[in-house]
This record gives C-alpha cells, sequence and structure tokens, in this order.
C-alpha cells in the first residue's frame, strides 16, 4: 500500500519513515501541482503548486495508516501555514494526499486528534491523491547518504 505526506523539507521526513518497521520503500517527491514532471527548481520557484512529500510503500500486516499519521505529526509543526522552521513556501505545506476515502476518513479524524494537542489551529491539508512526481536522484535518501537520520542540528551545551 501506499501513503503520500507533505511535512516540510522531505529529506527529514523520508529519512523519518525509512526507520519505521513495515515501510518498504520511500521516495521523496512532488505532489499536488498543475506542471507535469516538475522539478526541484520548478516546485522552489513557488509558481507550480507542488508539495515536497515523501511517498511510503508500507506492509499493512506490519505496520498501519493510523501509525503512519503518527509519525506525520511527530515530525513536523502542522500549525505552521507554508513553512516548517526556515523553510518558508507552499512547497513546505502540511499536507496528507489520501490515495482512498479510508485514508481520507482516517486523516479527518487523526487531525481532529491532534488539534487536543495545540493551541493554534492545524493548518494540514488533506487532500485526494494527485500525480506523485519522483524528485531527482540526489533527494533520495539525502541524510543517509551523509550518515544522518534527521536534518536537526544537535544542540551541545559548553559550560
Amino acid at each position: 500500500m501506499k501513503a503520500t505526506f507533505g511535512a516540510g523539507c522531505f529529506w527529514g521526513v523520508e529519512a523519518a519513515f525509512r526507520q519505521i518497521p513495515g515501510v518498504t520503500k520511500t521516495e521523496a517527491g512532488y505532489e499536488g501541482g498543475t506542471l507535469e514532471n516538475p522539478t526541484y527548481e520548478d516546485v522552489c520557484s513557488h509558481t507550480t503548486g507542488h508539495a515536497e512529500v515523501v511517498q511510503v510503500t508500507y506492509d499493512p500486516e506490519r505496520v498501519t495508516y493510523d501509525e503512519l499519521l503518527e509519525v506525520f505529526w511527530r515530525k513536523h509543526d502542522p500549525t505552521q501555514l507554508n513553512r516548517q522552521g526556515w523553510d518558508v513556501g507552499d512547497n513546505y505545506r502540511s499536507v496528507v494526499f489520501a490515495e482512498d476515502e479510508e485514508q481520507r476518513e482516517a486523516a479527518v479524524r487523526s487531525k481532529a486528534h491532534e488539534q487536543a494537542r495545540y493551541r493554534k489551529p492545524i493548518v494540514t491539508q488533506i487532500e485526494p491523491a494527485a500525480t506523485f512526481y519522483p524528485a531527482e536522484g540526489y533527494h533520495q535518501q539525502y541524510l543517509e547518504k551523509r550518515g544522518r537520520t534527521t536534518c536537526t542540528v544537535e544542540l551541545r551545551q559548553t559550560a
């Protein structure tokens, strides 16, 4: 089965999903825009409407869609509109692309449940799956290729 999530820069999101038992494949890409076969530069121009997303292929007997949604919510701040931290633009929006009505209903329920954790409204969009375009090869498993599992810089306290 497939699930597709946009939660800011796809590098860290892809790395998070790759660590989940039952996830058999992840692929960074673009979805939800108007241009066919967009490039990273196209998407970053903010003229195509695409979000940076991760398409997750998973074994539903080992991991549920609800469990994938939990990873999605924990990986970003869903109250930030068209941004995550320093990354600003519609391509960094929080979005769930539902493959079918069952995924859409699960995402809606999950979003309502998550809202209780935040004072500000969750701005995550839940949309029907559109055409997924794989990102360029250098974006695939970007952090893993560099020996990292997160984009977050680890801060160390000094005395």
